[in-house]
């Protein structure tokens, strides 16, 4: 999340007009000084940008999910969605947490909040994200709402990686398999990145909502799962079109409006930061959406249902790193990008590799959060992603471009390892894979006993 520090966040307008520009001039002198009182217009901002995240998963991911497959394993998707926020929300609530943003070292947090211990003292008064370290960030809302905030961000990352296993992953692998990600791979990720005292953060890697912790991350896992697995069984012979595209554009568009909290929300405010995030994610969604489209049209002569929403969808990932950095202009750049080589990455590079990623989890959500996480370093306009620790913020060129691909490459490497080790442990200990007559008959009487109509 981007971290708004400034002074003026700090201190709420009761001062006289004055007073209050002379003090976001000398916002550093008061970058460390904590918050006097909640503030209302935030921390309703930040309930509904919750409420409006855990709605991208439930329903909307599983519904965009859910209408790709094919009908016998139409619930079996679903339940993996709703499952899976089932799942996170204890891990986060226990651990996760904790691990991911109390201080800690520069690559994993600390117990302190485990089982959210400490929150009872800090449920009515603001909080200070990494009180006593060099880049402690004050807030002006409840932990317990920022908390709930990120959890939300919790849920939806490893729920995005079951589209790269869809139709041939055991309920039992999958619910084992998440736990872990979430704790030994997420919770780190999001610690490095976005805590106080994250190594990647420190370094001057800028990713305002989670273009390297969720997108890429999700993404390489992804494809992970999809080369432990193997092919589904027919993949390339029968035909395995989606059972329902009209489920999948309702759970698409549900993302795209649930997306606004995602991007907007990341400011943990409701000032202009917020403002500008949700003005680029709306413009370069649509233009990814259109640059996917025409690609398509091009390459096959037809512009797909299909092809259009999954472009929306690459716009929205590409757009999350850079959205509280980036001025609309660039925010169409960023947006046919992300449409066109998604396209590119879904269709071409996938039959390439030869690897089977069903719901292209890796196509759209690492190449997208690649695209997004680089073009970040070229097109961040430094007003807009200053702060007050930082007042010349990140203007784009070379140095930060270079950072951004520190980001890239320590989040491709680190998350497609662990994912890796996690795959191989649970498939030694009780299998990954339901076996080829389980396959054959559809996942959702198979696992659950239960029929779609």
């Amino acid at each position: 999340m981007m971290i708004d520090r400034s002074a003026a966040r700090i201190c709420r307008p009761a001062l006289p007009a004055a007073v209050a520009a002379f003090m976001l001039i000398a916002a550093p002198a008061f970058a460390d000084d904590a918050p006097t009182k909640i503030d209302s217009g935030d921390t309703a901002w930040m309930l509904t940008s919750t409420a409006l995240v855990l709605m991208m998963t439930i329903p909307g991911l599983a519904l965009f999910y859910g209408g790709m497959v094919r009908k016998k394993n139409v619930l079996a998707t679903l339940m993996q969605s709703f499952t899976i926020c089932c799942l996170v929300t204890i891990v986060w609530a226990v651990a996760g947490y904790s691990l991911a943003f109390t201080n800690g070292n520069p690559y994993i947090g600390d117990l302190s909040r485990f089982m959210l211990n400490g929150l009872g003292e800090t449920w009515d008064k603001p909080f200070t994200l990494g009180a006593g370290s060099d880049n402690a960030s004050p807030f002006t809302i409840p932990e317990t709402v920022y908390m709930m905030f990120q959890m939300t961000f919790a849920i939806i990352t490893p729920a995005l990686i079951a589209g790269a296993f869809a139709d041939r992953m055991k309920f039992s692998a999958m619910v084992i398999f998440m736990v872990l990600w979430s704790l030994l791979v997420y919770s780190p990720i999001a610690h490095w990145v976005w805590s106080a005292t994250g190594w990647v953060g420190a370094l001057g890697v800028i990713d305002f909502a989670g273009g390297t912790v969720v997108h890429i991350n999700a993404g390489i896992a992804g494809l992970m799962c999809a080369l432990m697995l193997g092919k589904r069984v027919g993949y390339g012979h029968d035909n395995m079109a989606p059972y329902n595209v009209g489920y999948a554009v309702i759970g698409a568009s549900l993302l795209w409006v649930g997306w606004f909290g995602f991007n907007a929300g990341s400011a943990v405010s409701s000032g202009g930061r917020a403002g500008m995030a949700m003005a680029v994610t709306q413009i370069a969604t649509a233009a990814a959406a259109l640059g996917w489209m025409f690609a398509e049209w091009a390459a096959k002569g037809k512009p797909s249902v299909l092809g259009a929403i999954s472009g929306a969808v690459a716009g929205l990932v590409a757009i999350t790193p850079a959205s509280g950095f980036v001025l609309p202009g660039p925010s169409i750049i960023i947006g046919v990008a992300a449409g066109v080589i998604c396209f590119w990455a879904a269709t071409s590079l996938k039959h390439m590799m030869g690897y089977d990623d069903s719901l292209d989890a890796f196509g759209v959500h690492c190449i997208g959060g690649i695209i997004g996480a680089l073009l970040t370093g070229v097109f961040s306009y430094g007003p807009l992603s200053a702060t007050s620790s930082s007042p010349q913020g990140s203007p784009g060129g070379l140095h930060q471009l270079e950072l951004q691909g520190i980001g890239v490459i320590s989040t491709l490497v680190y998350s497609g390892l662990m994912s890796l080790v996690i795959l191989k442990i649970v498939d030694l200990v009780i299998g990954l894979r339901v076996t080829q007559e389980e396959e054959v008959e559809g996942l959702d009487v198979v696992l659950h006993g239960e029929r779609l109509g």
